[in-house]
């Protein structure tokens, strides 16, 4: 049997171009912008799965420092030509920077990471993280682990167990919220947004 990140991994490989093409569409603004508001000009950024770049772009063109990164060399690829500079293919676990960053964007893509993973995920985000750091992802809520109607494999948390794994890290402030979004595959679903600070 494949491993879920592979056959999201193939998903992405095959439908880069397109998905970079949709995800330019469908911009989280209004939270990109609080995020932008929350730090100071020239803070120094990691965005984790930057997809095609929309949102490492809009940073970038505001005036922060930004590390760009995506887990699928093809969704890298895509970035780079929309940023005119290298984007770097990391997987989640393989964050390992203390007291680099003053914000990290993860939007839409921490909720392909393995329900068994996302504490420790967590907690090296947090360590990545500044004092005073600002960190902002999304997921798709749900009741368990699965796939998507495309194949990709998403953690589905609940608002009660998502609250527990960031619990396990000594955010200053932690704060999640509902919101209604259409997924790549067309389909309704609810997102739970996290705001968290180092």
């Amino acid at each position: 049997m494949p491993d879920a990140r592979d056959t999201t991994l193939a998903f992405y490989a095959q439908e880069a171009d397109a998905y970079a093409e949709w995800s330019g569409q469908d911009r989280d603004s209004e939270n990109l912008e609080t995020f932008m508001g929350l730090l100071g000009r020239g803070a120094h950024v990691l965005e984790l799965g930057c997809g095609g770049g929309h949102d490492s772009r809009r940073l970038l063109d505001r005036g922060f420092e930004v590390l760009p990164t995506d887990g699928s060399p093809e969704m890298a690829r895509q970035a780079e030509r929309r940023l005119g500079r290298p984007v770097r293919v990391m997987r989640f676990m393989e964050l390992d920077v203390e007291a680099a960053f003053d914000g990290v964007w993860a939007n839409a893509s921490l909720l392909h990471a393995p329900r068994a993973e996302l504490a420790a995920i967590l907690q090296r985000v947090h360590r990545a993280l500044r004092s005073g750091g600002v960190f902002f992802s999304s997921f798709k809520e749900g009741d368990e682990e699965g796939s998507d109607s495309l194949g990709r494999h998403f953690n589905f948390p609940s608002i009660d167990w998502l609250r527990e794994q960031f619990e396990q890290v000594a955010w200053t402030r932690l704060d999640m919220e509902r919101r209604s979004s259409n997924g790549y595959d067309g389909i309704g679903v609810s997102l739970i947004t996290v705001w968290a600070r180092r």
